[in-house]
């Protein structure tokens, strides 16, 4: 009859172990991070057109920032040859007030002549200039006060004009194209305040409550 010795069985023992020892080498390896497999999971032409969109952002971003610099650019140059003449004009004004005020006190003095009628023609000339190179007046007389291009140097009391109204101009504004060159210098209307004085001694006596 044939023996089994111990030795011929099969260890149950090393087998054990031998799990063991390979359920422990599983967990001591480190895992993965999910988004450095899904990175390296990318194809090497899905990694190229990744960073070609990369490439082509950027491109844009600047293509665009440098097209802005070309119009604010252009823009400057613009004004600089539009207001190039400013100082000059606006030193001009007041060549142009000392000759209207030189017809108006002709015209006062009941002037006329060859003299009166050479300086409303100088003065007409001037104009005539400056509106070439952009300069108009500014609207003042009977329209609404604008702190913008209207300098109120006095307010008076009116029964005929509305309040914040202009009620004479003491000197002209201009315009260089769409810029103040000059504010006018105006009178604004204000509301008049009601005030009631006693007209005699009798009617102040009535209305402290004196009788006689």
């Amino acid at each position: 009859m044939a023996t089994f010795s111990e030795d011929s069985q099969p260890s149950s023992t090393s087998e054990s172990q031998r799990e063991e020892t390979l359920a422990d080498t599983n967990l001591s390896q480190p895992e993965v991070a999910p988004e450095v497999v899904a990175e390296d999971s990318l194809s090497p032409e899905q990694q190229a057109q990744e960073e070609l969109q990369i490439y082509q952002d950027k491109y844009m971003r600047l293509a665009a920032e440098f097209e802005n610099y070309k119009k604010r650019a252009q823009r400057d140059r613009s004004d600089s040859v539009r207001y190039a003449n400013e100082s000059l004009l606006k030193n001009l004004l007041s060549t142009i007030d000392n000759l209207e005020r030189a017809i108006q006190s002709g015209k006062d003095a009941g002037t006329t002549g060859p003299l009166l009628e050479g300086i409303e023609l100088t003065h007409k000339q001037i104009l005539e200039t400056v509106e070439k190179l952009g300069v108009r007046q500014v609207s003042s007389a009977g329209g609404a006060f604008d702190p913008n291009i209207h300098q109120a140097v006095a307010q008076v009391e009116s029964d005929t004009a509305e309040p914040n109204t202009v009620v004479e101009e003491f000197q002209k504004g201009y315009f260089l194209h769409d810029r103040i060159l000059r504010p006018a210098m105006v009178t604004v209307a204000k509301e008049k305040s009601e005030q009631t004085e006693p007209t005699s001694a009798q009617d102040a006596g009535e209305e402290g409550g004196i009788q006689a």
